[in-house]
């Protein structure tokens, strides 16, 4: 497990390294007029993430954290499993997206998540499956006003009944 810590902070801190490079094609600087230019945001978390991948690669060179002192495998048969449900979950949500909108993939996928593998009740998974995109169209289009994937043309009634409530 501990080179698995290792692995784990390498290609976290390559992935903010790659994120804060592209965050500079904007603006990462204040616009006057305008507030932080449009790169600010994805190079500040970068940055905090790039730092982030220091404490783990710092705990597992001192063996404080309980994976960098087991002597386990990096994965066991379960470990495999649950990586390959998961992984398979997430593309299946990107897959989603372009057919059900961002908001109808990400339904479908916290049932998944939540009752297929974490096996919860079902009130709390539709509550939780139900809010959450709810919460996210209204903090995306209404307050953020950033249009994300709306999905295949059958859908676009809903999505006009929620903007109605908006304006």
């Amino acid at each position: 497990m501990r080179r698995a810590e290792f692995i784990t902070a390498g290609i976290l801190a390559l992935l903010s390294i790659y994120l804060m490079w592209k965050s500079t094609e904007l603006e990462i600087g204040y616009v006057s007029d305008e507030g932080p230019g449009g790169g600010a945001w994805p190079f500040w978390l970068a940055a905090i993430m790039l730092i982030c991948t220091g404490v783990i690669a710092y705990n597992a060179i001192k063996k404080t954290s309980p994976p960098s002192q087991s002597k386990e495998p990096l994965l066991d048969g379960y470990g495999k499993k649950m990586l390959l449900l998961v992984g398979g979950g997430i593309f299946g949500f990107i897959a989603l997206i372009d057919i059900l909108s961002m908001y109808g993939a990400m339904f479908v996928f916290l049932i998944y998540y939540l009752k297929v593998l974490g096996r919860h009740t079902w009130r709390l998974t539709l509550t939780i499956a139900v809010l959450t995109p709810i919460i996210f169209f209204f903090f995306f289009e209404a307050l953020m006003r950033i249009t994300m994937p709306k999905g295949l043309p059958f859908l676009e009634p809903v999505f006009n009944y929620l903007n109605t409530i908006i304006y």
